[in-house]
């Protein structure tokens, strides 16, 4: 197997980002020292106003380029967005607006400063909106100069497009038109920015391939395509996500204990990988916290914790986050840090019902599963089980901190601030 030389790819490799390339040895020359930059880009549709945990991989495979002294392109996928991409997905996104897409890109935006260095150096990052060429298309043009390079019997082979058809899921032309979107929006950026690869996650590796073709077909230009595995648990679940929903980059969508505590339960199995993908440590540095066994291996989620909410949100949140969960799990006490609510003093002194008490901390998605929680002993009021679910929390629940502690289990907890 080729063994890359150049510092992105060989970083690349030893910390488990590759999948796929479509010509690794072409793709290391370029990237090596003394050549210009490598520029690369990968595209986020904007269908959220923050990206979650399953586009981290992406991210930092962004900035290992960077730090490799390679150019990352951050393509927002102002025009795709409102064609949605189908891949994975057994029904079609919900169409957004103008004005609702353009408040997603400024959330997103946020993320990205925290892990790239933009700029207009040669090694700065940038980004750009692919509405910027797809909003002027002229449709007859476009089907003339480019869709004569896609044939639909190679469409229809796409994991994106069979998967639905198999399963009997509608896919529109809207959407079934989305991969020669993307493939567009490589020649735009290689036209326009020099940008010669696309990276992405394994699933878009036909979308990615179509690109490179198509810069061929056209410009004769050589592009690459990088793609690195889909990331799921040891479990075997979905990575991004957790009992209570997705994993939010943003702090206005996640809190940093909140997602401190994401890193800090990584099954024991995970614990190597994810510090090699998520984290910057030296390697081995990594081997030696992989190796730690039985109780010990929880110093290494507590680094990884530590280094993944560090990059995201900032040493300090790291930092108040562990100190934190060590006052809660160590000291028994409240944390600082912990998620809270605020209930009117008017509510407790009349008596509100735990199962809603739970539901509005979070801590149980409906009052059904509430039950569930009390029923199976996960819910603690004041660190004390709660057995009764026609329980009524009221004046005298309120602790010697002058607040209220909600549990589920023993990582979940919400302070009740009462007003």
């Amino acid at each position: 197997m080729f063994q890359p030389q150049s510092p992105f790819l060989r970083d690349f490799v030893a910390r488990g980002y590759l999948h796929q390339c479509t010509a690794m040895e072409e793709l290391d020359a370029l990237a090596m020292p003394g050549k210009a930059p490598l520029v690369a880009y990968i595209g986020f549709d904007a269908t959220a106003d923050s990206l979650h945990v399953g586009s981290l991989v992406q991210i930092m495979m962004l900035r290992l380029l960077q730090r490799s002294g390679g150019k990352p392109v951050v393509l927002m996928g102002g025009g795709t967005t409102k064609v949605g991409d189908p891949t994975g997905r057994d029904d079609m996104r919900k169409v957004l607006s103008d004005s609702d897409i353009a408040k997603n890109i400024a959330g997103i935006k946020q993320i990205f400063s925290k892990f790239l260095t933009f700029g207009d150096g040669p090694t700065d990052a940038i980004m750009v909106n692919n509405a910027d060429w797809l909003d002027k298309l002229n449709y007859l043009e476009f089907l003339r100069d480019y869709g004569r390079h896609f044939s639909v019997n190679r469409m229809l082979g796409f994991d994106s497009v069979k998967i639905r058809l198999e399963r009997e899921q509608p896919l529109t032309f809207l959407e079934f038109n989305y991969m020669i979107l993307q493939a567009y929006d490589f020649l735009e950026l290689a036209r326009r920015h020099k940008c010669v690869a696309q990276l992405g996650g394994s699933d878009q590796w036909g979308n990615i391939v179509n690109g490179v073709e198509l810069g061929r077909r056209c410009d004769d230009k050589a592009l690459y395509g990088l793609t690195s595995p889909l990331i799921t648990l040891a479990s075997g679940a979905k990575m991004g996500k957790s009992a209570a929903g997705a994993v939010w980059l943003n702090e206005e969508r996640l809190s940093a204990y909140d997602y401190w505590q994401f890193w800090r339960n990584t099954e024991d199995a995970d614990v190597g990988r994810f510090l090699r993908l998520f984290t910057e440590l030296p390697l081995p540095e990594i081997e030696r916290l992989e190796s730690l066994e039985g109780a010990e291996i929880n110093e290494a989620k507590i680094v990884l914790a530590n280094e993944a909410t560090r990059l995201c949100r900032g040493d300090a949140a790291a930092a108040d986050a562990e100190a934190t969960a060590r006052k809660v799990f160590v000291e028994g006490g409240l944390g600082g840090d912990l998620p809270t609510i605020d209930v009117a003093r008017a509510a407790i002194e009349a008596g509100i019902a735990v199962i809603d008490l739970l539901v509005q901390a979070g801590l149980a998605a409906s009052k059904s599963e509430a039950r569930r929680l009390i029923k199976g002993n996960g819910a603690r009021l004041n660190d004390q089980p709660i057995s009764d679910d026609a329980l009524k929390v009221g004046v005298a629940d309120i602790n010697a901190d002058g607040v209220i502690k909600l549990s589920a289990g023993k990582k979940k907890h919400v302070v009740v601030k009462v007003g």
